[in-house]
């Protein structure tokens, strides 16, 4: 069976990480019944190098045509002064919105590793297992208007746009109740029907698909800014939590220190499954992001990249085993006390970016 991913590597310690990926993917194609077929474009900061915008159209029609994309990261101070609709995150937008990737997955897991990297106490985080599901196409990031105006009185004005629809909610209410039936099957709604009016349809519609179509599931509604800081209070309260674009971006960057650091956490980008194949639109990318002042140090982290291919191994190719044997030789690398700078405490053997991919490809020889 052959696959078609889409590599997007960007800017910063993106290339870094990707490379370590691309061991992966070789190391997979050597030992498993499937070859994967990749190809590479730009995006971000250097596809602006390149052509002048933050991803060309060539690149989306290869993203489009992928059966996933894996995404690096993009952004940067080099391009701080470029137009708005050039910056490099337009090009990550463009991806999200023209594939429809509307469910983004982001886990929040402690490994017992790492218990004392956290933030927090080791009794509040030791075993958290947490999968944000946040709405990604909608909401605040792609309201319209979105603008800058000039009033007569010769200030400024911004405007951002909040807007939901009945049929946005329900799609992504519907993603977090089927995958909290595959875990703990408990998931907390988190929005502001306190103040927002977009938060008030959330929570009306949400609690509608709970009644009729997921009546075993328990649903909890919880406002946005409690549940921040129920998150650094008591985190292992949670299951799945489902929220919109912007609570999303929000909360899983709050649950991404508690497992460590923002180089742990992977993520997974879903659209609509085709009514023809089934098969899903794709992307897989870490949470954290360029890192410029790391890059081309060796000192990045690549676990949350090699973590979010594993995802893609999951969720679109249906690779459970091989999934879960990535997953399993991330956690013997740390077990073993192997760190990057970013997790490393006292004691600690800290390594390059390249020496944790390497450890990772050899605990996959020992575990094949």
């Amino acid at each position: 069976m052959s696959h078609k991913l889409f590599l997007l590597p960007g800017d910063g310690i993106g290339p870094e990480i990707m490379n370590e990926v691309k061991l992966i993917i070789d190391w997979m194609n050597s030992n498993v019944d499937v070859t994967f077929e990749c190809d590479e474009g730009l995006v971000g900061g250097c596809a602006y190098d390149a052509h002048g915008v933050a991803i060309s159209e060539e690149d989306m029609a290869k993203a489009i045509t992928s059966d996933a994309v894996i995404f690096g990261a993009v952004g940067g101070p080099k391009w701080a002064d470029v137009a708005y609709e050039a910056r490099p995150e337009a090009g990550l937008l463009r991806l999200r919105k023209d594939l429809g990737l509307f469910a983004n997955l982001r886990p929040a897991l402690c490994y017992p590793a790492l218990a004392e990297s956290s933030a927090l106490k080791r009794e509040l985080v030791e075993g958290l297992d947490i999968l944000i599901v946040r709405e990604l196409t909608g909401g605040v990031y792609f309201g319209e208007p979105k603008e800058i105006v000039t009033l007569e009185n010769g200030e400024q004005r911004a405007v951002d746009t909040q807007i939901y629809t009945t049929s946005e909610i329900k799609r992504i209410a519907r993603v977090a109740f089927e995958l909290a039936k595959t875990r703990s099957n408990r998931v907390a709604s988190a929005e502001k029907h306190n103040v927002m009016r977009s938060g008030v349809l959330w929570k009306q519609v949400v609690s509608k698909i709970a009644a009729e179509e997921y009546p075993g599931t328990p649903l909890e509604h919880v406002l946005a800014d409690n549940c921040a800081m129920q998150l650094v209070r008591n985190p292992k309260q949670y299951d799945v939590i489902v929220c919109d674009n912007l609570f999303g971006d929000i909360l899983s960057d709050v649950a991404a220190m508690l497992t460590g650091s923002l180089g742990m956490l992977p993520s997974a980008s879903l659209g609509a499954p085709d009514v023809v194949t089934g098969k899903r639109k794709a992307m897989y990318e870490p949470v954290h992001g360029s890192a410029p002042d790391i890059a081309g140090k060796g000192a990045a982290n690549p676990i949350a990249m090699i973590a979010s291919f594993s995802m893609a191994l999951r969720y679109s190719f249906e690779m459970i085993k091989e999934a879960e044997m990535v997953d399993t030789a991330i956690a013997n690398v740390l077990e073993k006390g192997l760190r990057t700078g970013d997790i490393a405490k006292a004691g600690d053997t800290v390594v390059s970016t390249k020496e944790m991919g390497a450890a990772v490809i050899a605990e996959l020889n020992a575990l094949k």
